[in-house]
């Protein structure tokens, strides 16, 4: 059921560039204003009839950490959405694929995580693919972009840095503090520039956008973070990748340039390539657990159906024991 809840979450983030490449006129502001006014509604009513009367210790339960993991998501989908309005969004997506490595370093830093040979060697390509990305960015005018590209990779990053170091917590109501983050942000600078104003398409579209897509896309990344592996999820999340630039393709005729697919083609083989070596490794500790379960007797645990024998009398003296009889402590 994880694997499908992050599979649908991919599919579902995938439609983001098409979206913003659909408006008529709303600015990047614009949309991440209305987008967190629709995922403010969708998380405030979830978590209610989720929670019901509890609703309000739910909030409080989130602590500092939550708190901290709302606004930087939040910063996150206003850097994301910026950067889509800055560059392609093929590379803004391709980018964006650095955040497994940059959310490995993190977790070495924070969570005393470390990081293999294996890791290490794979951030290395994926570094070598930015690079070339954001060196052609550069070259065609697109530097702005870019950075913040690279800036929400950082940033949401550290987002499932927390919410990994928070898994026995409900996080659902960090996306409250994440909407706010985003109204505050956003607010000032729409109304010092009187632009609050929007068609009613490009309305319709930031609503469906924010409460539709973005509230139930990362509600079900919440939840699947506490059942799968990092490795897991970012093998799943590659489909953005894939699905993203090929929607904005067919949609509006935006043609990645060659040097966005070649730094795009390094990244997402090096993270598919990492995450099958870590999906192959950590089945075996799970193995290993359902062959220790507790319904199976452990090698030192004697059988029941093999009963110790009653210890002898101390008036008795104590057979020796036969060359070809086992021990009586020895497992059955």
């Amino acid at each position: 059921m994880a694997f499908l809840l992050i599979v649908c979450c991919a599919v579902i983030i995938s439609f983001d560039g098409p979206l913003l490449r659909g408006m008529e006129a709303a600015s990047a502001w614009q949309v991440n204003f209305y987008r967190a006014v629709a995922l403010f509604a969708f998380a405030a009513v979830t978590v209610t009839l989720r929670f019901g009367k509890d609703a309000a210790a739910a909030v409080g339960g989130i602590g500092l950490r939550g708190c901290a993991a709302g606004a930087l998501f939040g910063l996150s989908t206003v850097t994301f959405v910026q950067s889509m309005a800055l560059t392609t969004v093929a590379n803004t997506l391709f980018i964006l694929g650095a955040i497994p490595f940059f959310a490995a370093l993190l977790a070495r830093i924070f969570l005393k995580e470390k990081l293999g040979r294996a890791t290490l060697a794979t951030m290395g390509v994926a570094a070598l693919g930015l690079g070339v990305m954001v060196a052609e960015g550069v070259a065609a005018g697109a530097g702005a972009g870019n950075a913040l590209a690279l800036l929400t990779a950082w940033l949401f990053a550290s987002y499932t840095v927390i919410l990994r170091g928070s898994r026995h917590r409900e996080m659902l109501p960090a996306l409250l503090v994440a909407a706010t983050v985003i109204l505050v942000v956003t607010a000032p600078v729409l109304g010092g520039r009187g632009g609050f104003g929007v068609s009613a398409r490009d309305l319709a579209l930031c609503l469906f956008w924010g409460g539709a897509l973005s509230g139930c896309a990362h509600w079900l990344f919440i939840i699947a973070s506490r059942h799968l592996a990092a490795a897991e999820i970012t093998l799943f999340l590659l489909l953005e990748l894939a699905l993203g630039p090929l929607f904005v393709w067919l949609l509006f005729a935006e043609m990645p340039s060659a040097w966005t697919l070649a730094g795009g083609a390094l990244i997402v083989c090096a993270v598919a390539a990492r995450a099958a070596v870590e999906l192959r490794g950590g089945r075996a500790p799970s193995l290993r657990l359902r062959l220790r379960s507790p319904s199976s007797p452990s090698p030192s645990t004697p059988s029941p159906r093999s009963p110790s024998p009653p210890s002898p009398s101390p008036s008795s003296p104590s057979p020796s024991p036969s060359p070809r009889s086992p021990s009586p402590s020895a497992p059955s």
